[in-house]
C-alpha cells in the first residue's frame, strides 16, 4: 500500500517523500526539507523546525509511515517509534499518535494499517481544528480585540490551527475583529510565526513585547485572550508556552476572559493536575541571545548562566472556558470530569 499525497501548511507527503516546512527560517525565508529518518525528525522537532504539538504528533507519524514504505525492519520501526514518543516530553499528542502507530504496527497486516493510521492521524487533525475553530468562534463579538500567545495555528497543526483557528474564523464572520500579538520570548513563535500567518490571512494585527500585555489590559484594550496547549490534565490544569501562566494572571485580575483552545488529543486522562505536567528545560543560549533566518546574536556575558522551561502551567481556576472540538466547557463541567471523557472518546486514549 501507498500513502497517499497530504498537503498542510507546514507539512506535505507527496510521492512518498515527507517534506517539511522550516519554521526555524520564518519569516523571511520558506524552505521545504526532506525528512527521511527517526534521527531527522527528532532533530526537527527538539531544533523547533517543526513544532505545535498536534503538528509534531501528525509529523511522526507521517516519517513513520514513509519507513514503512521504504521497507524498513518492522523492529527498527517500533523501535523508532519508541523513540520518537520522547522526543518533546510535554507535548502530549506526539505520545498519543505514536501510541497509535504502535498499535497498528502489532497488527498482523501491519504495513496497510500503520499507512492507513497516519492518514487517518493527519485527517482527524485536520477535522478537530475545524470543530475548534467553529466552536470558539461562536464567543467572539464584533470589533473584538483578542489576544493571543506562541503560535497555536496551521504552522502548529495539520488544518487551520487551534487558538488562530478560532480567531481566523471569527474574523471571517465578525466584523472588526483585530488581533495583539505577543512576541513570546525566549523563541519569538508569535512574532515570526503567528504574525507570518495573521499577514498570510490578512488580518489586522500588531505585535507587542510580553510585558505590554498588563498595560494593553489595564486600558481596556484587550477583549478576550485566546491560547492554546500543550497538553491539558484531567482537572483542567493545562501547559503551554511559557508566558502563559502570566496572561492568565493579568486576565483574571482586570476580567478578561481568558480561554484555552485545543484538540481532544490534547487532554491527558492520566495527568491528575499540573503537577505532574513534565516540563521541557531547553538550552540557556535560546535566553542569552537568538538567532533565526536574520542569523546570530548574543547580548549576555559570555559565561552567563540562564534558566529556560519551554513551558508553564495555568491552573484550572484562572481559565474561563476550555474550547475542545467536543464543545466549550466551564469549570463546572471539568469538575463533573468532562474531560476524561472526552479523552476517552477520542481514540486517542493512551
Amino acid at each position: 500500500m501507498i500513502m497517499k499525497n497530504l498537503t498542510s501548511t507546514a507539512l506535505r507527503y507527496e510521492s512518498g517523500k515527507l517534506l517539511v516546512l522550516d519554521q526555524h527560517l520564518l519569516p523571511h525565508q520558506e524552505t521545504w526539507r526532506v525528512c527521511q529518518t527517526v534521527e531527522m525528525m527528532e532533530t526537527m522537532i527538539q531544533t523547533l523546525q517543526i513544532r505545535g504539538a498536534p503538528l509534531i504528533g501528525v509529523g511522526a507519524a507521517l516519517l513513520v509511515a514513509c519507513l514503512v514504505e521504504q521497507g524498513q525492519p518492522h523492529n527498527d520501526i517500533l523501535d523508532g517509534v519508541a523513540r520518537l514518543r520522547q522526543a518533546r516530553p510535554t507535548a502530549v499528542n506526539l505520545m498519543h499518535c505514536m501510541d497509535r502507530m504502535a498499535v497498528a504496527l502489532r497488527q498482523q497486516n501491519w504495513q496497510v494499517a500503520s499507512i492507513t493510521c497516519a492518514e487517518e492521524l493527519f485527517e482527524q487533525d485536520q477535522a478537530l481544528c475545524a470543530a475548534m475553530a467553529s466552536n470558539g468562534a461562536a464567543l467572539v463579538k464584533d470589533n473584538d480585540r483578542l489576544l493571543t500567545h506562541c503560535n497555536a495555528g496551521s504552522l502548529a497543526t495539520a488544518g487551520v490551527g487551534t487558538a488562530i483557528g478560532v480567531i481566523t474564523q471569527a474574523w471571517r464572520i465578525r466584523q472588526g475583529v483585530s488581533v495583539w500579538v505577543d512576541e513570546t520570548r525566549p523563541l519569538l513563535q508569535g512574532g515570526r510565526l503567528t504574525a507570518w500567518e495573521m499577514e498570510r490571512a490578512g488580518i489586522p494585527y500588531q505585535i507587542i513585547c510580553d510585558n505590554m500585555a498588563a498595560s494593553l489590559m489595564q486600558a481596556g484594550k484587550v477583549d478576550k485572550v485566546f491560547v492554546g496547549s500543550d497538553r491539558i490534565a484531567a482537572n483542567g490544569d493545562f501547559a503551554n508556552k511559557v508566558g502563559t501562566y502570566n496572561l492568565a494572571v493579568l486576565a483574571h485580575f482586570h476580567a478578561v476572559p481568558f480561554y484555552v483552545v485545543a484538540p481532544c488529543t490534547t487532554v491527558d486522562a492520566n495527568c491528575k493536575s499540573g503537577e505532574h505536567i513534565p516540563i521541557e528545560q531547553r538550552a540557556k543560549a535560546e535566553v542569552t541571545g537568538v538567532r533565526g533566518s536574520f542569523g546570530e546574536v548574543s547580548w549576555s556575558p559570555e559565561k552567563a548562566d540562564a534558566f529556560n522551561p519551554a513551558f508553564d502551567v495555568t491552573p484550572a481556576s484562572m481559565v474561563t472556558a476550555w474550547v475542545l472540538d467536543s464543545g466549550v466547557y466551564t469549570l463546572n463541567d471539568i469538575q463533573r470530569g468532562i474531560l476524561k471523557g472526552t479523552s476517552k472518546n477520542a481514540l486517542f486514549t493512551r
